[in-house]
């Protein structure tokens, strides 16, 4: 964190960022379940700059990380999320068994969505989604097919599923802009395949899309 003193009131946006650092930390095995656990509850507890810095004193910070990109985004990233969180679904669940399930544009990612593909495939395209909540989890598993997700590039995710005799992909975990929303994807690939990578970002200087 910037150097401020200790006793000076710690902002949401600084508790996000610290938020933000220890799951990266976490993700990265620098961190067990349980410190992980302890150290979230306490930054977002916290009430000073005092009670945030021990919390990633351990901890260094990469030299290329999604949180840095967080605090580098344009002003305007934050406004692009407001009005898109705190919708209505459309659907919750997605199964696609010797066919094909497609999710994409503006429709509104529930709390809870499940995606099952069965020798098919099921593609969720999250770039221009709504959300019903800040958080929303998405259960997708596989058996000898695929689930293929796009994320928002400056979205929070948490990719949690495993693969037998099949792959899961957790590049996409890492932290998010203040604003955005928090994507937990769980789930399992059985002789098959689950896919999950962030969208580009806008190229510099052109006008933000979702």
């Amino acid at each position: 964190m910037e150097s401020q003193p200790p006793e000076m009131r710690a902002s949401d946006a600084d508790r996000e960022r610290v938020a933000a650092r220890l799951r990266e930390g976490y993700a990265e095995g620098r961190l067990d379940v349980d410190e992980f656990e302890q150290r979230l509850t306490a930054a977002y507890a916290s009430r000073t700059y005092g009670d945030l810095e021990p919390l990633l004193r351990d901890i260094p910070l990469p030299a290329e990380s999604a949180t840095a990109v967080a605090r580098t985004e344009p002003t305007g990233t934050a406004d692009r999320w407001r009005g898109r969180i705190g919708r209505r679904p459309t659907s919750r669940v997605g199964v696609a068994v010797l066919s094909g399930v497609t999710r994409r544009g503006a429709w509104v990612v529930p709390r809870r969505f499940t995606a099952f593909a069965f020798w098919g495939g099921c593609e969720l395209d999250l770039r221009e989604a709504h959300f019903e909540d800040r958080e929303v989890v998405i259960r997708a598993s596989a058996v000898m097919g695929g689930v293929d997700i796009v994320v928002p590039y400056d979205a929070e995710v948490e990719v949690r599923g495993i693969g037998i005799m099949g792959g899961y992909e957790h590049k996409a975990t890492g932290a998010g802009a203040a604003g955005a929303p928090r994507i937990v994807i769980t789930g399992l690939a059985f002789w098959a395949g689950v896919d999950v990578r962030r969208a580009d970002p806008p190229a510099k200087g052109a006008d933000s899309q979702p």
